[in-house]
């Protein structure tokens, strides 16, 4: 471990929005990204696997993987466990697309590691000599099954800093997230073990959304990450103006990448508070919605969560830390 910087362990289900935070994780000085953990989510296990083997892998980032958690941990053994709605656009050609189409890339030769993703991170939280920061980007699955596994880990983590929830906003369910809502169980496990939780909510990351001019901005880096991040921003302002318009056009939330620029800038989260958070567990249109208490005579504080985001802090960490790409090639490219 390199002394001086924050230790993280990176847990995703790799899309679009993921292989932007493996990046950011990657490049940042400040980071030292000690491992990823895969998990389920917007995509079969197997896939957002392979897809963050893919990342890695182009990067040329000796990051090791570890494989996690299939499903979640209560919530599909319930038949009548509320599903959410996906909807997908269709292109001039007939051709269906959504949220979570990836670019396209070649299938990794590179291979996960044989342990356990939450063996991983449980291993990792007891013999650390600092503590590890979690940034958990998908369903809190591995996180929540490693709080029950080892408890004692509390004590040897810093923060877990936690893409989920929302306040005011959703999108898999009338009042839920999509992270949340796949495994509010896991999420709530996590609420309960006493380990500094921070979340960054929709409502964040939907005033962090960046605009179409950080398109050319990545590709006038003139390096394959600032091209490959740029390529990536296109391709969720499409779909967000096809899908889900914001407060205005042209512009699309990097969800996961929001809660590695929290690490490096805390600014770029103006409206953060402490609150006493739980999340709502039944099988109707309420499943895993946050409860926060606003009563005067609220509960104890147990979680950090975001109200807001700014999109001009979160633009200027994503190009500080691609402009220090220079140099890095992907595999098979020659300088």
């Amino acid at each position: 471990m390199v002394e001086g910087k924050r230790k993280v362990i990176l847990d995703v289900d790799t899309g679009t929005d993921d292989a932007t935070a493996i990046i950011l994780a990657a490049l940042a000085p400040k980071i030292e990204l000690l491992g990823i953990t895969t998990v389920w989510g917007n995509l079969p296990l197997s896939v957002t696997t392979e897809q963050t083997l893919m990342i890695t892998e182009l990067m040329k980032k000796d990051i090791p993987v570890y494989v996690g958690c299939p499903g979640p941990i209560a919530r599909g053994l319930y038949p009548q466990a509320h599903k959410e709605h996906r909807r997908v656009a269709v292109d001039a050609k007939g051709k269906e697309y959504g949220y979570h189409d990836l670019f396209q890339l070649p299938r990794p030769s590179a291979q996960a590691q044989r342990r356990h993703g939450v063996d991983y991170i449980v291993e990792t939280c007891r013999t650390s000599r600092e503590k590890i920061t979690l940034v958990a980007a998908g369903p809190l699955t591995n996180i929540g099954m490693a709080l029950r596994i080892a408890p004692d880990i509390v004590k040897n983590i810093r923060e877990v800093v936690v893409m989920g929830g929302g306040i005011t906003q959703s999108n898999s369910t009338l009042c839920a997230e999509g992270n949340i809502f796949r495994d509010p169980e896991a999420a709530e496990i996590l609420l309960k073990s006493g380990a500094p939780a921070t979340f960054i909510t929709l409502d964040a990351t939907h005033r962090a959304a960046l605009p179409v001019e950080y398109v050319d901005r990545c590709r006038g880096l003139g390096n394959p990450v600032g091209d490959f991040f740029a390529e990536i921003l296109r391709q969720r302002i499409r779909v967000y103006n096809a899908l889900q318009p914001l407060w205005r056009g042209d512009i699309a939330p990097i969800h996961d990448a929001l809660c590695v620029a929290y690490l490096l800038d805390p600014a770029v989260i103006p409206d953060m508070r402490r609150v006493h958070l739980n999340v709502c567990l039944d099988h109707g249109n309420g499943a895993g919605a946050f409860l926060i208490d606003t009563r005067y005579y609220h509960l104890k504080e147990n979680a950090n969560v975001a109200y807001d985001g700014s999109w001009e802090r979160f633009g200027e960490v994503v190009m500080d830390t691609l402009e220090k790409a220079e140099g890095l090639f992907w595999k098979g490219e020659e300088k």
